[in-house]
């Protein structure tokens, strides 16, 4: 299974972004998919989940009412849209899949396919 994500960019604060994930071979209708950042010198940390469906999501606390994650299953494709940017939200962002995506993953431990990331630079 290959992810490969894009979309990222420089923005100014309050910017918007969408940044997408297409993935080939498996069978992405059944996988669970998320997001996770990195920004220099600190964790990867959660950003977003959606389960096999689209049936649930979750944020993580600081991104949420700003952040949607979304899927096409036709387009074996997961978005991200990224609104009112902060400097914060700077970081390297990566989408992952899990098998038997029925509940939601925050663990990136439990998630078995990973993309390369794409740089996401905010500015104040």
């Amino acid at each position: 299974v290959q992810l490969q994500a894009f979309g990222g960019g420089s923005v100014q604060a309050g910017e918007s972004l969408r940044l997408s994930c297409a993935t080939s071979g498996g069978s992405f209708s059944t996988y669970g998919m998320g997001w996770f950042r990195q920004a220099p010198g600190k964790e990867r940390e959660f950003v977003a989940v959606i389960t096999w469906n689209g049936g649930s999501t979750s944020y993580a606390d600081s991104v949420k009412g700003r952040f949607f994650i979304s899927r096409d299953n036709r387009k074996n494709t997961v978005y991200l849209q990224m609104t009112n940017l902060r400097p914060e939200d700077t970081a390297v962002y990566y989408c992952a899949g899990y098998r038997h995506g029925t509940y939601s993953r925050r663990n990136p431990y439990e998630y078995d396919y990973w993309g390369q990331g794409t740089l996401v630079t905010v500015s104040s």
